[in-house]
């Protein structure tokens, strides 16, 4: 109780103060604002050319009332930078935020500012064709509605997803009917690959990455001078229902051709880029390019701070250089998958060759350190963009950055390990931040040198000193509070929109203690397309080994409907499945897909099974606590604390 009413006190304290900036953040803002191109203000036109309308209500609402998706929230964008933003992100988010509908060219518009991606729309001769229909059915619909108000009522005769993230496309049933796709009246055309990676790339670290993602986009910050300030590439993600209607038409390789409602396509196919499976392409009756999320007004991440597999940066200047000779010469207009288009055929050409050059200057420059022999964080110290790319609003660092990104580029190659043994086997955080408290003479000294490196603006050094105490002590309320405080410097001071993110989340949850939500409710189309191996999958790194103990399963699991067998052992700690085989002598268990799923997620099996919707043959005793030795990881585990 004693600590819960300091934690209290300090909250009340701190909250105050949150918006109190030091000396030390005022001067690093107006020297980054010093630095700053302000004469270059292409962006302000490109992102303004073209507007048309706004939407007509002040927010988007799903059935049940709840809100997806406010137009209101970022209105505080005024041109005047508070102290609490770095000037250039303030600058972004406000370019970011202009909503509605926008003219491209004759035949293409989008809607942007309705989710964190754009959605686009080509006319054809007789419908639409959407490009990326956002990230969930509610704002996909909406922006869909006020596009028709422009262009007419025109039906959809073909969805484009540019690639496998689910903001592109999520929203697809807020502009489609399944049945006109299953009809054959409506195409969706995706890249190869496509379903295997939008279903399955976080399925088996989900828990992590969704914990860790709310950090990455500031879930539960109010947007505001104090608070979320975009991601950089968009505003925030909607909060509405994600859907997914398989593709009925891949594309698998560069220079592959459709005609789709009298409009022609030229493809470009662009795997490990920014996602496993993507694309580009090309209107050539239009001179319209797509560059999807491979061109951004941002440099983009190489590894996210959520988690993912670490993306390949050669390949991705690579492509970028493909792009180029491909469609350079008869391009003029390039669209993207986030922000703003860019418009004519020289600025188009010079953002490509800009934009490459600097996704390979970072991998080119971060390899030959590495292979001098500096370690990651040596390089992220001295790899910085030469002034004719540094100086680009797009190559600046507002959701991937120089210093996380050679990082990425390091771990590709080398993986964590930085060569030196006193890394080879560190201790734990909580056990290094004990033996460091005691090796500075104690908590007290501690928090002095924090105090102190804060006081000096030292803020790095400060957040490192005080993370020690706080995993040595988290009941040390002082060091929580001031750790939270230096959190909030490096946040006010961060130019890229998702470390601030990061900064005031770690200060929110050092005074609040972990978020109570919920665990996400699944996509019914997305735990639909998931193959049942990666289920499976699933259930095996949930195995908890202390739980399951000497005993040992083994079981044949048969989903009628969808003509699939598996044979399935427990035993040693590890889960074991195959497909279309039978071990003989084994129950089997017998159900719908969903059902089964269900009753495993809800521990219900033995309900479901006297009810009969489990159909189990064979000795019913040998699955007996089968349902126990499976872990259901926590959505809110702890991040700033042990």
């Amino acid at each position: 109780m004693r600590f819960a009413a300091m934690l209290a006190l300090g909250l009340m304290l701190t909250g105050a103060a949150q918006a109190q900036v030091t000396d030390q953040t005022r001067a690093a803002n107006a020297q980054m604002s010093q630095t700053l191109p302000w004469a270059d203000r292409e962006d302000e036109d490109f992102a303004s050319r073209g507007f048309i309308a706004q939407w007509d209500q002040p927010q988007i609402r799903a059935a049940d009332g709840h809100v997806v998706w406010d137009f209101n929230a970022y209105n505080f964008l005024t041109p005047d930078v508070p102290e609490t933003v770095n000037p250039s992100l303030w600058r972004q988010a406000r370019l970011l935020a202009r909503a509605g509908l926008f003219q491209v060219s004759d035949r293409v518009y989008q809607v942007r500012g309705f989710d964190v991606s754009n959605m686009t729309i080509v006319v054809g001769d007789t419908g639409l064709i959407i490009i990326d229909p956002l990230t969930s059915t509610e704002v996909a619909s909406a922006a869909l509605a006020l596009a028709r108000r422009t262009i007419g009522d025109r039906p959809v005769r073909a969805v484009i997803y540019t690639h496998s993230h689910v903001d592109h496309f999520g929203g697809v049933r807020g502009v489609v009917d399944s049945a006109e796709v299953a009809a054959g009246n409506v195409q969706i055309i995706a890249p190869e690959g496509f379903m295997e990676h939008a279903v399955t790339e976080n399925v088996i670290a989900g828990n992590a990455m969704g914990r860790r993602a709310t950090y990455q986009f500031g879930a539960g910050l109010a947007p505001g001078p104090e608070g979320q300030m975009s991601s950089g590439i968009g505003l925030a993600i909607s909060a509405g229902t994600f859907t997914l209607i398989p593709p009925t038409r891949t594309i698998s390789h560069t220079g592959e051709t459709l005609t789709v409602d009298g409009v022609r396509i030229e493809f470009q196919v662009t795997p490990e880029t920014e996602a496993p499976s993507e694309m580009n392409f090309f209107f050539p009756d239009l001179g319209v390019l797509c560059l999807s999320e491979n061109a951004n007004a941002s440099m983009h991440n190489i590894l996210t701070p959520r988690g993912a597999l670490v993306r390949d940066a050669k390949a991705w200047a690579d492509y970028l250089t493909e792009s180029l000779r491909l469609y350079g010469d008869r391009t003029q207009v390039m669209i993207t998958s986030h922000a703003w288009p860019r418009f004519g055929n020289d600025r188009v050409r010079d953002f490509i060759a800009a934009h490459r050059d600097a996704y390979k200057y970072l991998h080119d420059q971060t390899v030959r350190l590495m292979n001098a022999g500096y370690t990651d964080r040596e390089i992220a110290e001295q790899v910085r963009l030469p002034e004719p790319l540094a100086s680009r609003w797009f190559n600046r660092g507002y959701y991937g950055t120089m210093m996380h990104n050679s990082r990425a580029v390091y771990q590709r190659y080398m993986g964590w390990y930085d060569g030196n043994p006193a890394n080879l086997n560190p201790l734990p955080p909580a056990e290094e931040g004990a033996r460091f408290v005691r090796a500075m003479g104690g908590e007290d000294r501690v928090l002095a040198e924090g105090q102190r490196a804060f006081d000096e603006g030292d803020y790095r050094w400060a957040a490192r000193v005080l993370n020690n105490l706080v995993f040595a002590n988290p009941q040390n309320t002082a060091a929580r509070q001031l750790l939270a405080r230096t959190h909030r410097q490096m946040a006010y001071q961060a130019e890229s929109a998702i470390w601030r993110n990061m900064y005031l989340s770690a200060a929110r949850e050092l005074e609040q203690g972990p978020p109570q939500r919920a665990a996400s409710v699944q996509s019914v189309d997305l735990v639909a397309a998931t193959p049942t191996s990666y289920i499976l999958d699933l259930l095996a790194v949930r195995l908890n080994p202390e739980r399951l103990g000497a005993r040992h399963y083994a079981f044949n699991l048969v989903f009628p409907e969808r003509n699939e067998r598996f044979a399935v052992t427990i035993a040693n700690g590890v889960l074991v499945h195959e497909r279309d085989v039978t071990l003989a002598d084994a129950p089997t268990i017998t159900s719908a897909r969903a059902t089964f799923l269900q009753a495993m997620a809800t521990s219900s099996m033995a309900r479901a099974v006297l009810s009969g919707q489990v159909r189990i043959a064979g000795n019913r005793r040998s699955l007996e606590g089968l349902g126990e030795v499976f872990d259901t990881p926590d959505p809110n585990f702890p991040i700033v604390t042990p």
